[in-house]
């Protein structure tokens, strides 16, 4: 007689099986360790990556100084901090010009030595310098700067 009486309240019925059933179906263990594995996977992905884009560099320069020798060359000292200070490594520096483009560009060999080794070279420029900056440096030395017969 209840159910009558809400019925006829709500003033009609609902069509059966036209919107599921009245309790949702839990999902099953096996789906629940699948999905919450993906996820740690793609969350170590996520860390691996960061890791290696933003971790600590395995080898940094930084200029202390710079003059200017002439109208087309200019003199570039700086610090390499390399954690394998065993290994040979190479740096780009670079002169710059008024107009800030790049003048000039140099690969520098840096040999093994100390944690930290301060080197000097002169960059020649196609135009006057006013300025020089370090670009970057690497393990990955070239046959040529080393003197060793390149390998193919």
């Amino acid at each position: 007689m209840r159910a009558e009486t809400r019925a006829s309240v709500a003033g009609r019925e609902l069509p059966e099986g036209r919107y599921g059933s009245a309790r949702a179906r839990p999902a099953s263990r096996v789906r629940k360790w699948v999905l919450a594995g993906a996820g740690l996977l793609l969350g170590t992905g996520i860390a691996y990556v960061g890791y290696v884009n933003l971790g600590s560099t395995p080898i940094d320069a930084q200029r202390t100084g710079y003059s200017v020798v002439d109208a087309s060359s200019i003199k570039i000292t700086f610090d390499v901090i390399r954690d394998s200070p065993s290994r040979a490594a190479v740096c780009v520096v670079r002169a710059r010009v008024v107009d800030g483009s790049e003048g000039g560009r140099k690969e520098v060999l840096v040999p093994p030595g100390g944690s930290s080794t301060t080197v000097t070279t002169v960059i020649r420029s196609s135009g006057e310098p006013v300025t020089a900056d370090v670009f970057g440096c690497s393990y990955q030395v070239p046959a040529y700067l080393t003197g060793a017969p390149p390998t193919e």
